[in-house]
């Protein structure tokens, strides 16, 4: 006797241990939805807007390391969830989305919210560009060996999100449950390659015979779970390390050996480091514009000059962008795990370099001691600066944190120091905003144990801010800090310096700056809303808000002052070929 597939699918996500959906009904998905609520291991986490639902998916599966699923519905469902499915994308995120679609029997006739403006029952084709693949189920059988696909693909080699396009019929469809029985014989997770003992010979051999080498992290660590065997690694030689900005928290800011962030926020010690390093040890990272100074010599990275090792789990990754000495495809974790076990048989004892660890700490130290104007400055709107130092330091080390786009994300990646590797979360490849406040709920979904905190701005924050509605409604106890600048406020500054006006980038209302009441907002979704009003009231209010383990909006006012760069951004020498300018501050 058959049984739907709306109850076998929920069937088999509980056995492959899926614990939470995100997602927003439709009519598409509704039998789904009613086979869902009779799980007694998957919670349904319900949002306002698909968007809302994807970049939560997000941070979950960051924050979780394991695959986040994602349902949505047929046309301005999917469509709406499409901006979070690609960030999910070019972060290399794993997600499984499943997408109501129109039914069969109405294929060509044009039915109720279908995309077939030049084709018809293809509404799969607007994720092409951005997932690894796209199934549209046509045959109720087929359905349980595609979802087995769709796992796998999205969790092997670089993940990212996939496509299930179903159409509404078939989860209303009844087939043999052996259909789905056998995919139990499948493997759940792929052995992933590694290296040979005579490749990381190769490796050690080249970076102990280097003069200046310098290991640079991206995200890929982070993805590969291999920040504890990259920290053995460096600390085993001593090798300084930089990273990009997504591979920002791959070994803790408080070793000695960090560098920290390259490219157009690095400073200018840590871009001099790479550029005249004689060798680039590359790890899970694409050598991404804003942290290669859009790719120019005399700013981050000095290739050929500088030769290159690249290992990444992607085979066109390597040499993308630069030439490549030795490049290996392989998973991080993997390939650290032997070059760790090769390192000590070939030089037992490492080696150590206490002039380069005072080195790095004397510069760390001296930037550090040029923000300290600002950080103890006492005016208001408040400093950024002041603001994120009063945040780490009031958050325990093992707290998360999301970001967003403008001053919180390039700030952080900048002066926040990670103490704890894969705390940091942050829209890197798309750059989306909207990203980091959302993304926050999923993280605190995953560890409902650690504290989680989303700097954002007030552009960022007022993307989509009904979220709260979905933190008050499931007690999702996150804190959203808005760093309030009444502005787009990067691009702000950027517009300011290169053409003399902010038209639409600050936010104006009658000729004075203009914010809505966040904090007011967040008391009318029923959730805890502060607005601070002086510079002294900030570190009290995060403290109590972090205490009550209760979602909490801070709305703080701050000024509009670019974050200091050193290195370099194509996009300044497009605006103004004729003159060495980046932003300016807009107050």
């Amino acid at each position: 006797m058959g049984k739907l597939i709306s109850n076998l699918l929920v069937k088999y996500l509980e056995d492959r241990g899926v614990e939470h959906i995100f997602g927003l009904c439709g009519h598409t998905n509704i039998a789904f939805l009613s086979e869902l609520e009779k799980s007694s291991t998957i919670k349904f986490v319900n949002v306002r807007h698909e968007q809302i639902a994807a970049h939560a998916a997000d941070g979950y599966a960051r924050a979780k390391k394991q695959t986040a699923v994602l349902l949505t519905h047929v046309g301005p469902g999917m469509t709406n969830a499409a901006t979070g499915v690609a960030n999910a994308a070019l972060d290399c995120i794993p997600m499984v989305v499943i997408a109501g679609d129109i039914p069969r029997h109405y294929y060509g006739k044009h039915p109720h919210q279908e995309v077939n403006l030049h084709a018809d029952a293809t509404q799969y084709e607007i994720y092409r560009p951005f997932v690894k693949r796209a199934w549209r189920v046509d045959s109720a059988h087929l359905f349980p060996e595609i979802l087995e696909k769709a796992f796998q693909l999205a969790e092997s080699g670089t993940p990212g999100p996939v496509l299930i396009s179903v159409p509404m019929d078939i989860f209303s469809t009844e087939i043999e449950e052996d259909w789905f029985e056998r995919q139990k014989h499948h493997t759940k997770s792929l052995q992933k390659p590694s290296i040979d003992d005579a490749t990381a010979e190769k490796i050690i051999y080249t970076l102990l015979d280097a003069k200046s080498p310098v290991v640079y992290a991206g995200g890929g660590v982070i993805l590969a779970d291999a920040a504890e065997e990259l920290t053995e690694f460096v600390n085993h030689f001593d090798l300084p390390v930089a990273h990009s900005l997504m591979g920002k928290g791959a070994v803790a800011d408080d070793n000695p050996l960090v560098l920290g962030m390259t490219g157009f926020w690095g400073t200018e010690f840590i871009n001099r480091k790479t550029r005249e390093a004689d060798y680039i040890f590359g790890l899970g990272t694409r050598f991404a514009e804003a942290d290669s100074s859009s790719w120019e010599n005399e700013y981050t990275f000095d290739f050929p000059k500088t030769k290159l090792i690249q290992i990444d789990i992607e085979a066109s990754e390597i040499g993308r962008n630069y030439p490549v000495e030795i490049g290996v495809v392989a998973d991080l974790k993997q390939a650290l795990t032997v070059l760790n076990r090769v390192a000590k048989r070939i030089a037992p004892s490492g080696r150590q370099n206490e002039a380069l660890k005072q080195e790095i700490t004397i510069n760390k130290k001296a930037f550090k001691d040029s923000n300290k104007k600002f950080e103890e400055d006492n005016c208001f709107p408040m400093q950024p600066q002041r603001i994120l130092a009063e945040v780490r330091e009031v958050l325990p080390h093992d707290a998360f944190i999301t970001t967003d786009v403008g001053w919180n994300k390039n700030g952080v990646g900048q002066q926040f120091d990670i103490y704890t590797p894969g705390t940091i979360f942050t829209p890197g490849g798309f750059a989306t905003m909207g990203f980091g406040a959302p993304a926050a709920l999923g993280v605190k979904v995953a560890h409902p144990d650690r504290v989680v905190v989303s700097l954002v701005g007030d552009g960022g924050f007022g993307q989509n801010p009904a979220l709260l509605a979905t933190a008050a409604e499931e007690n999702i106890p996150v804190i959203w800090v808005i760093m309030n600048n009444f502005a787009f406020g990067t691009i702000a500054g950027l517009q300011k310096a290169h053409y003399d006006t902010t038209l639409g980038t600050l936010f104006v209302k009658d000729g004075d700056p203009y914010s809505p009441d966040f904090a007011g907002i967040a008391r009318a979704f029923g959730i805890e809303g502060i607005k601070i009003e002086k510079a002294e009231e900030f570190k009290p209010a995060l403290e109590k808000a972090i205490a009550s383990n209760k979602p909490v909006v801070i709305d703080v006012a701050m000024l509009n002052n670019p974050v200091p760069t050193a290195g370099h951004w194509n996009i300044m020498d497009i605006y103004s070929p004729d003159r060495k300018i980046h932003h300016v501050s807009t107050n």
